[in-house]
């Protein structure tokens, strides 16, 4: 049994940050997993550049050290190593910014037709949530709080400052903008599995996208310093079925009685 559970742990998806953890959560979207693939990409650059600086380092400690040579013999310059160290570096950087400008007008890229839009107020120190694909002016809102579970309240397998009342319900396998703005003070929504991290402005409407593609639970903190409990205002993303979501959603309509 206790094999069973070790795999189990082992096997399961990172999408919460875990002790000791060093690398990054698991991939839930496509724009997370070209981060990822990026960042192995520049890591094989950098590995394949520390072991040539180590290696003319160590041979150069070796070979002019001042038993070896008290007579230490002046070099001026030298042409064909300088074209080389001026030239080389510029091909690595090229392979280097190419992916990287692709990954990056991808991530400020918003779908022009999403299927769903949710929009993330910021508060001190919550986060209201706003279904705006099912407002209507006099019958039916989806909007709704979402608070932090305090320590004492939580059950057992939930995350400390990470888990919430409220979770946003999210299909997966679709497109879905995300508006964020903040009610007082500049606020920022950020799920590291989807790869966004997008800063709330006072006074100013921001998007992102995202297309989750798979079923599972993210979090997500506040990455900007809004006050006191500022580390109380956690996000979690919850990623259900298509055929689950319709379901989901009409559990959490809200009456809407309109002013007359």
């Amino acid at each position: 049994m206790i094999v069973l559970e070790w795999l189990f742990l082992t096997i399961v998806p990172c999408d919460a940050a875990e002790p000791w953890q060093l690398g990054f959560q698991d991939a839930a979207t496509p724009m997370m997993q070209g981060i990822m693939d990026l960042h192995h990409d520049i890591f094989f650059f950098l590995i394949l550049i520390l072991v040539f600086v180590s290696r003319i380092l160590v041979r150069a400690l070796w070979h002019f050290h001042y038993k070896k040579n008290p007579i230490p013999q002046r070099i001026v310059h030298g042409t064909t190593i300088e074209i080389l160290r001026t030239i080389f570096p510029s091909i690595i950087l090229m392979f280097i910014a190419i992916p990287s400008f692709a990954l990056l007008y991808s991530m400020d890229e918003v779908v022009v037709d999403p299927a769903i839009t949710i929009k993330a107020i910021g508060h001190q120190w919550y986060r209201t949530y706003e279904y705006s694909d099912y407002n209507s002016s006099d019958e039916q809102s989806l909007t709704f709080d979402s608070y932090t579970i305090p320590e004492d309240d939580l059950e057992l397998g939930q995350s400390r400052l990470l888990e919430v009342d409220n979770r946003v319900v999210v299909p997966d396998k679709t497109h879905i903008r995300i508006i964020v703005t903040p009610a007082d003070v500049p606020h920022s929504w950020a799920v590291p599995s989807s790869g966004v991290k997008c800063d709330a402005v006072p006074g100013r409407l921001n998007q992102i996208s995202i297309s989750v593609q798979r079923e599972g639970v993210y979090y997500g903190q506040c990455s900007e310093i809004c006050g006191t409990n500022h580390a109380f205002t956690p996000i979690v993303v919850e990623a259900v079925p298509r055929k689950d979501y319709g379901s989901r959603v009409s559990n959490q309509l809200i009456p809407q009685t309109g002013e007359a």
